[in-house]
């Protein structure tokens, strides 16, 4: 069973590969997190993780849902992390992960994707994005493969830096940057109500017909990169910055060649 948490869409896309590739089903952890409680899940087949990196570790929203929910069946577990550069060590606390769960590590591997952390990063365009997409595709496919025939993935190369990051700047990612306080909704705002619908923590509501954000925000960027008419900032960091979303199938873009239907 694939299971992957996605704010952007390019986790689900990876997801969605793997799982055409793996004849597996595609699992979505943040409408399972939406809908409340906790689930049992059984799966012959290897679960496999697909989720962004978030200061150079899985989400702690997707490691909540790996500890609070019950999985039966296969105890293998893979690991795919999508990123704009690297996942740093976080194959370390994944490993660790699946020993609280009593699951099986197969390993981590990260697909660099288009950049989506609009709240810090620079965002790539339309065209820069099309690009990163066609490049990750063959890699995603080498993984789904991989899993498929029941092989551990080859680590990732893991430099100095990476550990740094992975342990010492996430610990203050959550405290001193994961904050919805910065997210505000701009006159051009029509009230659709994409970005409730869309927040995987309930973390948006509508009152008279405006968005307004609570304390539960994961910085996931679903919310601002996926308004249709591109209403909603955070802070100062947003302004004149493209939004990057990928639909749920990405127009040009096979997901079997990555290459133009």
């Amino acid at each position: 069973m694939i299971f992957y948490f996605s704010g952007t869409g390019n986790s689900r896309y990876a997801a969605r590969l793997i799982a055409g590739e793996t004849g597996d089903t595609a699992v979505s952890i943040g409408d399972a997190v939406k809908s409340g409680g906790a689930r049992i899940y059984h799966s012959e087949k290897p679960l496999v993780f697909v989720c962004p990196t978030y200061a150079w570790r899985i989400p702690r929203v997707a490691e909540r849902f790996i500890l609070e929910n019950r999985f039966e069946g296969s105890g293998l577990a893979y690991f795919v992390l999508t990123c704009g550069d690297h996942a740093g060590n976080a194959a370390r606390y994944a490993s660790k992960l699946c020993a609280a769960k009593g699951l099986t590590f197969m390993g981590t591997n990260a697909v660099v994707m288009p950049e989506n952390y609009i709240a810090l990063f620079e965002v790539p365009d339309k065209a820069e994005s099309e690009k990163i997409l066609e490049r990750a595709v063959p890699k995603i496919l080498a993984i789904a493969g991989r899993i498929r025939d029941g092989r551990a993935l080859t680590p990732d190369r893991v430099t100095p830096v990476g550990w740094f990051l992975s342990a010492a700047v996430n610990p203050l990612f959550y405290p001193f940057v994961v904050s919805a306080r910065g997210f505000y909704a701009t006159d051009a705002c029509t009230g659709c109500g994409r970005c409730a619908a869309l927040c995987p923590l309930n973390n948006v509501a509508l009152e008279k017909s405006r968005p307004v954000w609570g304390k539960r925000c994961t910085h996931c960027m679903a919310c601002i990169c996926a308004c249709p008419v591109e209403a909603i900032e955070y802070k100062n960091a947003s302004k004149g910055k493209p939004r990057y979303y990928l639909p749920d199938s990405p127009a040009g873009i096979s997901p079997k060649s990555g290459h133009d239907d």
